[in-house]
């Protein structure tokens, strides 16, 4: 035994024990170092950067030896004149061939289609159209993006934290030498956001230099990387659950995983060691090393959100307006309602992140054919057609559930009619023309009915019996109708005129003013109606339970007040807290609230339909949004959040690069009125790459199943305010307890691994509800270590 305890803690200090030493080399972390395509890019091409058919420069794209980076550089030679400008193969949604986008399709016909690429951006960003000099280059640049993004999106967290360090380590290496003297180790320390004394940096240099020659090779580089990552946090995990000190074994593990809420049994067990560990002994004897430990809880197997509730876990059978459903408010913008582009691109973005309900506002154009916009503004304007085309591509690329378009219609009969003609040619079969067979019209069928259709949401002719023809209800409008400037609008005689062609396609979502819960309640469930931001909050707090009853068997759709001429959002959890499913926001306007929209469609395999808590479902539910001190939703549960460190955490963007961040930890729970609460830790100084706090926070929260939980990390300044650095957000009901890292995001939504905080949560029975209003009350100073 004696020596097998030798063998233990040697496997445990080493880790893998095994590998070789290996040079400083992300493309061969990313396992491209062999594609041809990523070798093209990486010798770059000289390709012309297109704006507009006028607007032609040319410019060198080549991927750096990071193998995310993409520099695009411009042909001219004055370093002042130089313009230098990257962007990671992360931050790109998607590379569209051919004439796609709204530039390229003015020149069609005058340039080459297969030449022709766009590269589309993650959140506000413009997109890059380009021109190459033939269509295999421009195949290969397709090809070889797709391919880094795949790598990068299924790398283990070991690979995508040994990927960072070395991109960091082949951008400090200056003279490119594979070696690294202590001045480049120093550069090192500032590029990944950490600022160590210079005794001990230089303490520590020197006990890697093991050839004391004043410089790092291979060897000496990886041994310096391993001490910068270890993680003494993980380590006093590790060593309380480990019987020797040295290993986890079987029964260690299944200890540990009991207290951590999981499968505990003995398989579970050998089978994360079989997954994690890296040394080859300690796996055969069934022992799990410190190495091992940490690869685990690095791992997505134990991050904060369940992972069960990645795939589509709820039922999926029930009405339309059982279920919150993602939804964009003015989905063709790029930017604000005044000034910005309209675009197909923003499309894209909100159908790959799932969202169901997406905005056309459509307008007469030229040569009869409709287009969309933000009417009378100066906005510009995209085809009607080119965005169907565009729907058609994308519609259920992430999610299988029904995709509803929202119509705001402004056009002539006419153009109605066109309209009409291109939904039916270009969507074909996707698109609902009529009732599904056995199930009545007048009932919202289900998402699971509906797998694969787009239905049009619009106003609809409806004889009342006992009229002719032409007491047909047309006066059914959407939300334009009831703004300032749309009233204006609606004295054009066409604007109050509808197209049956255009009528007929509207199925089980008519759009239908509302007058009183009254009479709604006596329409059938297939009617539904849009309410402005601030008349949705009124009806909340007027007849809260009256409008959550409402929405437990119609639709409704909360759009954004008019006074937002920057497009910003208003908070979508006053909303839910209603029941109302279709809650609009500006998907192009980054923030909280679309942290909290995220949040919200995180779950139920991210197919942007989320089943109401059953206190929303029923007809005659009794649920007040506005308080939950009792009755039906009242759960309070006791949630303890402690905040125990980040890892490789980001610089703030438009910090300098010798800047360091100062972060501080905000843990916010957004839900009912009592349940809103968030407190925050200190900060600490010039560390983003191995913070720590070890704060713990208590929050009450009294109605669960509505709940989101916010990590939030900032950069503390006391001169202004605090910068962004990540955060993620998690409904309570897929909130795990035990130790778990919780992965950051950027303000886009997108991953910032392998940025993350490490924390602990326990989740128990409340003894007693403190009152509401000392529940009300946040904590706004910063707490202290324990």
């Amino acid at each position: 035994m004696l020596g097998a305890r030798k063998k233990a803690g040697q496997a445990g200090k080493n880790g893998a024990g095994t590998s070789e030493s290996k040079a400083i080399d992300p493309l061969r972390n990313l396992g491209v170092q062999d594609d041809e395509d990523v070798k093209r890019m990486l010798q770059g091409s000289s390709m012309v950067k297109v704006r507009s058919p006028r607007w032609q420069k040319r410019r060198t794209l080549k991927l750096l030896e990071d193998g995310v980076t993409i520099w695009c550089q411009s042909q001219k030679t004055s370093s002042r004149a130089k313009e230098q400008q990257s962007f990671s193969v992360l931050e790109v949604e998607c590379v569209r061939e051919g004439c796609q986008s709204e530039t390229l399709r003015q020149m069609a016909g005058s340039v080459p289609e297969g030449r022709c690429l766009t590269v589309v951006f993650k959140g506000p960003r413009k997109s890059l159209d380009l021109l190459c000099q033939s269509q295999e280059e421009a195949q290969q640049w397709v090809r070889g993006i797709r391919r880094l993004q795949e790598r990068v999106e299924n790398m283990t967290e070991k690979e995508k934290l040994d990927h960072w360090i070395h991109a960091y380590l082949s951008r400090a290496d200056q003279n490119h030498d594979d070696k690294m003297s202590y001045d480049e180790i120093r550069m090192l320390l500032q590029m990944i956001n950490i600022d160590l004394s210079d005794q001990y940096a230089h303490s520590l240099f020197q006990k890697c230099d093991q050839s004391a020659d004043g410089r790092l090779d291979h060897g000496e580089i990886e041994i310096f990387c391993r001490e910068l990552l270890r993680r003494p946090e993980l380590d006093a995990v590790f060593i309380r659950y480990s019987a020797n000190g040295c290993v986890l074994s079987i029964v260690d593990l299944r200890d540990f995983l009991k207290d951590q809420g999981e499968d505990a049994s003995p398989t579970h067990a050998q089978s994360l060691i079989l997954t994690y560990e890296l040394n080859q002994w300690a796996q055969k004897n069934q022992f799990m090393t410190p190495n091992g430990f940490t690869m685990y809880m690095l791992s997505k197997e134990n991050c904060a959100f369940n992972p069960d509730h990645s795939r589509v876990y709820q039922d999926m059978r029930r009405p339309l307006a059982h279920y919150f459903i993602s939804s964009s408010h003015n989905t063709y913008l790029t930017k604000d309602q005044l000034t910005g582009d309209s675009s197909t691109e923003p499309y894209i973005r909100a159908l790959n992140h799932g969202c169901r309900c997406v905005e056309l506002d459509c307008w007469d154009g030229d040569k009869g054919e409709p287009v969309i916009y933000h009417g009378h503004t100066l906005t510009s304007k995209v085809p009607f057609v080119e965005v169907i085309e565009t729907i058609n591509q994308y519609a259920f690329k992430a999610s299988p559930y029904p995709l509803i378009l929202s119509l705001e219609n402004h056009c002539s009969v006419e153009q109605q009619t066109v309209m009409a003609r291109h939904l039916r040619s270009i969507l074909g079969d996707k698109l609902l023309t009529k009732p599904l067979d056995d199930i009545s019209p007048l009932i919202l069928p289900s998402p699971e009915d509906l797998k694969y259709k787009i239905l049009v949401k619009g106003k609809k002719e409806r004889v009342v019996e006992g009229c002719s023809s032409s007491c047909s209800d047309l006066s059914s409008s959407d939300e334009e109708s009831v703004q300032a400037k749309a009233k204006k609008e609606d004295k054009k005689p066409s604007v109050s005129k509808l197209s049956p062609e255009l009528s007929e396609l509207v199925v089980y979502t008519r759009s239908v003013p509302f007058k009183t819960f009254e009479q709604a309640a006596r329409a059938p469930a297939t009617d539904m109606s849009s309410f402005s931001e601030s008349d949705a909050l009124r009806l909340i707090k007027d007849s809260g339970v009256y409008f959550a009853r409402h929405n437990s068997h119609q639709l409704s759709r909360i759009y954004p007040s008019g006074q937002r001429l920057q497009s910003s959002n208003y908070n979508p959890q006053d909303m839910w807290n209603a029941g109302c499913q279709i809650v609009a926001l500006n998907f192009q306007t980054l923030g909280e609230q679309m942290d909290l929209n995220q949040g919200r469609f995180l779950q139920n395999g991210l197919s942007g339909y989320i089943l109401k808590p059953p206190f929303l479902c029923q007809p005659d539910i009794t649920f007040n949004p506005e308080n939950v001190g009792g009755g039906p939703g009242h759960k309070p549960v006791l949630l303890t959040v402690r905040v125990i460190s980040a890892q490789q955490l980001p610089k703030p963007e438009h910090d300098k690069p010798t800047s360091i961040a100062d972060p501080q930890v905000w843990v916010e729970v957004h839900g009912v009125p009592i349940d809103n609460n968030k407190k925050k830790t200190h900060h600490v100084n010039n560390n983003g790459f191995n913070p720590r706090w070890d704060c713990t926070f208590h929050f009450t929260v009294h109605c669960p199943d509505l709940a989101l939980v916010r990590f939030m990390v900032e950069d503390y300044d006391y001169t202004s305010s605090n910068d962004f650095l990540g955060q993620h957000t998690l409904p309570f009901s897929s909130l795990r307890a035990g130790y778990r890292h919780v992965r950051l995001l950027k303000l886009d939504g997108s991953s910032l691994s392998p940025a993350s905080l490490f924390v602990h949560i326990k989740i128990g029975q409340c003894e007693s509800s403190p009152s509401r209003a000392a529940a009300k009350s946040p904590a706004k100073s910063a707490a202290k270590k324990p």
